[in-house]
């Protein structure tokens, strides 16, 4: 069975991913994870995450995969103890002695090799099968036919990155970001270094600075595109690959729900009948309209070169901005109570991103704010605001505003 694996930052985003059609989410605690600046999880929201993805079906796995110190092996055992409480379903680590350290506290615990640890060959996926490993996530930096050896050779599930930012570094293993501010990748804190503005400057013309050009605002020469393989899941599929994960814990709900739903479409409608398997244009389109550097297929199907880097004008594409999250609505007035997230206003078409139903467009006819008052736009950030809607719109439905 092939599992689609989706971000969650912080609760609110791991219930929308499994409603959109995660098979399993991946997130952190406030420890030991990699991405700091998402939201996180504290114990409580993560006994409550599990609880809402096991009613589902959907399991949850917790990154455990900084580089770890000294220091870090006195406090990981009970940490180890608070999550297995939580009743998790895996970690993914990328530290030897985490791994090992896991395998003896809690042999029944499922560990999944991060990405970091840079898994690119057979005798590596070997070696850590042979450490009690039950899963590795691949570097990104492996070809489709290289990913098919390893699945042959080796008896361990694989999961593959399919969809999101990609890294200028070798899987990740930066050290700009420590460099250039003290904020080290490596344990969860990256300043993102590569996506800044740079010029150059001469050695013997110091302060002087030349700028490189891409487009107004400056240039980016170390930011690489976005990976996106929807096209490619029969590919992937036959490769061996079991897990499709999805990149973004600091990605917004929007970019959850969208890219989610898109990936769990194809998915589905390949699974029902790989012999007649059509890819729908739809479904690209669909990921089109969140926040997006321009896509690449990175290293699936060689060396991307230039093509795997942003060039050309403007960094992020998007069609719809973000405009508000159903809480909650009413079948005898029709009204919904939606939390703004972005300024819409009366008159404004809409696209309603629905969990597991057809999506729609809908006019704003009215707005009526927390007092009861007919207003023309909703311009506060998280305001509360009743909108009626021709349809049905359950929890957790995307109110987008078409650009």
């Amino acid at each position: 069975m092939t599992e689609l694996l989706a971000p969650a930052g912080d609760l609110e985003k791991l219930k929308i991913a499994i409603l959109y059609g995660a098979d399993a989410v991946y997130l952190g605690g406030r420890h030991f994870g990699l991405r700091a600046g998402a939201g996180n999880f504290e114990h409580d929201e993560l006994v409550e995450g599990v609880q809402f993805a096991h009613t589902y079906g959907a399991r949850v796995y917790v990154t455990v995969n900084i580089f770890a110190h000294n220091p870090d092996l006195e406090l990981i055992p009970d940490y180890l103890a608070s999550i297995v409480e939580a009743g998790v379903d895996g970690v993914i680590m990328s530290d030897p002695g985490f791994v090992d350290l896991t395998r003896t506290l809690y042999p029944n615990l499922p560990v999944h090799l991060s990405t970091q640890a840079n898994t690119t060959n057979w005798a590596s996926a070997r070696f850590w099968s042979g450490l009690g490993v039950s899963r590795i996530v691949l570097a990104r930096e492996l070809s489709l036919a290289e990913i098919k050896e390893i699945s042959q050779r080796v008896q361990i599930d694989l999961e593959v990155f399919v969809h999101g930012a990609m890294c200028m570094a070798y899987s990740g293993r930066c050290l700009l970001s420590n460099y250039l501010t003290g904020r080290d990748a490596n344990r969860g804190d990256c300043a993102q270094s590569c996506r800044w503005q740079y010029a150059l400057q001469e050695e013997k013309r110091p302060g002087e600075y030349f700028p490189v050009e891409e487009d107004a605002r400056g240039t980016y020469i170390l930011s690489s595109r976005d990976l996106c393989l929807l096209e490619h899941i029969p590919e992937l599929v036959g490769a061996g690959v079991k897990s499709f994960k999805i990149e973004g814990r600091m990605k917004s709900a929007n970019y959850v729900a969208g890219v989610v739903k898109a990936y769990r479409a194809a998915l589905d409608a390949y699974k029902k009948d790989p012999p007649s398997y059509r890819f729908e244009p739809a479904w690209l389109e669909a990921i089109g309209k969140v926040s997006h550097r321009n896509y690449t297929t990175g290293f699936m199907f060689g060396s991307p070169g230039a093509s795997g880097q942003h060039y050309g004008t403007g960094i992020y594409q998007r069609s719809h901005t973000f405009a508000g999250l159903v809480r909650g609505y009413e079948p005898g007035t029709g009204l919904a109570l939606v939390e703004q997230r972005n300024r819409f206003a009366v008159g404004d078409l809409l696209e309603v991103l629905v969990p597991g139903g057809s999506d729609f467009i809908q006019k704003v006819a009215k707005i009526i704010d927390d007092a009861g008052r007919l207003v023309e736009a909703a311009p506060h950030p998280r305001q509360l605001v009743q909108v009626p809607f021709d349809r049905p719109v359950p929890p957790y439905s995307i109110i987008r505003k078409i650009v």
